[in-house]
């Protein structure tokens, strides 16, 4: 089966019948934010697949970097990779990536909606409006964008981390 025939699904190693009930993925947000947070220079470790993977960075190795973002996805029940809207040039205004800015109350989170880039070109995730998968894989950086949205964190089954980035955030 060639990866475009896979079903989200199947990709992202998820199902639709998710029945979240401590809800993980509020967790995992939770300790991304505070992975940020506390993004300073450590020893690099050697497992650098897990969301939980402290310092900020080690998702870079093995040329680790100085990191203040952990680019991230969300699976939303139903299998599909849930998207956010950011100013952008037409057709190429919707991402599947973000950056945790807050979480407060019951689990909910301000996220800030990553552009997804090739190189320096915005890339079109969505043409057709349909996830384009291919596209999906090109992306090998990310900027910032000035969108955020508030979210529900238990309306999602899955998060995914993709890489630890320096977006410029903190800076003055």
């Amino acid at each position: 089966m060639s990866f475009e025939e896979m079903e989200s699904s199947e990709v992202l190693g998820t199902s639709s019948g998710c029945g979240c009930q401590l809800n993980c993925v509020c967790q995992v947000v939770r300790a991304i934010k505070d992975i940020q947070d506390e993004a300073v220079e450590e020893e690099c470790l050697t497992c650098t697949s897990n969301c939980f993977v402290e310092p900020l960075g080690d998702l870079a190795l093995p040329a680790r970097q100085r990191s203040d973002t952990r680019v991230f996805t969300l699976t939303n029940k139903n299998g599909d990779l849930f998207k956010g809207l950011f100013k952008g040039t037409a057709g190429k205004c919707v991402s599947v990536y973000f950056r945790v800015e807050d979480v407060f109350d019951n689990c909910c989170a301000t996220l800030r909606v990553l552009i997804p880039l090739r190189d320096q070109t915005v890339v079109n995730l969505f043409p057709n409006g349909k996830l384009n998968y291919e596209a999906l894989c090109s992306v090998n950086n990310w900027a910032s964008s000035n969108s955020c949205i508030t979210v529900d964190l238990h309306c999602f089954c899955a998060v995914q981390c993709i890489a630890d980035v320096n977006l410029g955030i903190c800076e003055v």
